[in-house]
């Protein structure tokens, strides 16, 4: 049996603690390894999933005209969240996006099963959360690839559906951008703007 220790569970914790939403204004112009996308990718296979579905699927973007479109969708949605947030004028000033400025963007799609799949009976939805825990593997592997992933959720699923030309049986669940980063932050940026406040651990558990 495998087991770890804790010199194992300080990686981890590093590796978790560390983690950050890398945008636009962090990406440097450095090329991404094959290696080290597949090494990402894989990461994402050994993600949990309900009666082992493996629902999830990859689009690997790296053509220009086709980043372009994604983030001329982008725009368009972010322009027209501005209402959403007029008492919050920051949000203007946010850079919440690395679609052109990272080398790798990956839209990662759900497939809905024409099967039944179990432990799917009741929550119909736990296809599209073992599609986020894939998400979540990448990311993390991304950061202990000293690599920056940020997820760009300002898009309509199916305009970046269409764009990409894929098919109505997939739904996209998160737009990913890969690639170095100048920088990781010692704190999450809206922590320490100010945008929201860190929740505690007390916070968080119900009574």
């Amino acid at each position: 049996m495998l087991r770890f220790n804790k010199k194992d569970l300080n990686t981890l914790n590093k590796i978790i603690s560390s983690r950050r939403d890398i945008r636009g204004n962090n990406f440097i112009n450095k090329k991404v390894s094959k290696k080290k996308l597949n090494i990402i990718l894989e990461s994402a296979l050994k993600a949990p999933s309900v009666g082992y579905s493996q629902p999830w699927h990859f689009k690997i973007i790296e053509d220009k005209n086709l980043k372009d479109k994604v983030y001329n969708q982008f725009e368009i949605s972010y322009k027209k969240s501005f209402k959403k947030f007029e008492n919050r004028p920051l949000y203007k000033k946010l850079k919440l996006e690395g679609i052109k400025e990272s080398p790798i963007n990956i839209a990662v799609f759900y497939k809905k099963p024409k099967k039944e799949i179990l432990g799917q009976t009741y929550m119909k939805k736990s296809g599209e959360y073992s599609v986020v825990c894939a998400i979540c593997n990448m990311w993390l592997t991304a950061r202990a690839l000293n690599l920056g992933l940020g997820w760009v959720s300002i898009v309509k699923p199916k305009k970046i559906r269409k764009i990409l030309n894929v098919s109505k049986e997939y739904k996209l669940i998160g737009y990913l951008c890969i690639g170095y980063s100048k920088d990781f932050l010692k704190e999450p940026e809206l922590k320490t703007i100010g945008w929201e406040k860190k929740k505690s651990l007390k916070e968080s558990i119900l009574k």
